[in-house]
């Protein structure tokens, strides 16, 4: 994706957020800070990659907080914690709701701006797998309803007989779909829709 990747600093001290979005800007990143889980939450979000970088506690709702909410919300930037008041419960609880890292002030720069990279890293992945999905979703709902149908015996393994016998038509019309199933799909045989079929859903579990 061409545009940059943009990095929300999402903590209650002031002194330390411009800091913190000074020291990352300095480092190439674009960034912007809000001093509290409200204010992220009513700010709107671009649609371009980026994370967070989370303090734990704020007052009103906590960092945790705006995890979940986040993932309620289908946002699917990946946190980073940094906190001057971790312990290991609140640890465990943020990596298990899947937080990249879970940093203590005061964090080494090296330290914080590689945990920052891994997120991006994570995001720039989780991008390009969703954009795939999405792909091959639009590839499958052209198809009509007996062409998928076809697809669907096809990569379960069944010959055109089978597939015929099931749905109650010709043979030949069974091959007559069968073509179109693989031109739509830009396949080039049964391994090849197998496959994708496969791939559609990897790409789809959570």
């Amino acid at each position: 994706m061409s545009e940059a990747p943009l990095i929300h600093v999402v903590d209650d001290d002031e002194s330390l957020r411009r800091g913190l979005l000074r020291l990352l800007r300095a480092a190439g990143f674009e960034a912007c800070g809000y001093g509290s889980t409200g204010e992220f939450l009513l700010h709107p979000l671009p649609d371009r990659p980026g994370c967070v970088l989370l303090d734990l506690l704020m007052p009103g709702p906590s960092g945790l907080e705006l995890q979940a909410a986040l993932r309620q919300r289908g946002v699917a930037l990946p946190v980073v914690f940094l906190t001057g008041h971790g312990d290991v419960a609140s640890s465990v609880r943020a990596m298990q709701a899947g937080a990249v890292d879970f940093l203590t002030k005061p964090v080494q720069r090296h330290a914080l701006l590689e945990a920052l990279r891994r997120a991006l890293d994570r995001d720039a992945r989780e991008r390009a797998a969703r954009a795939e999905a999405d792909e091959l979703r639009g590839r499958l709902a052209s198809l009509t309803t007996r062409e998928r149908e076809v697809f669907d015996g096809i990569v379960s393994g069944k010959l055109n007989k089978q597939i015929a016998d099931e749905l109650e038509m010709a043979e030949r019309t069974v091959k007559l779909h069968r073509a179109r199933v693989m031109e739509k799909l830009s396949a080039g045989s049964p391994a090849e829709l197998g496959r994708l079929a496969e791939r559609l859903r990897l790409l789809s579990e959570p």
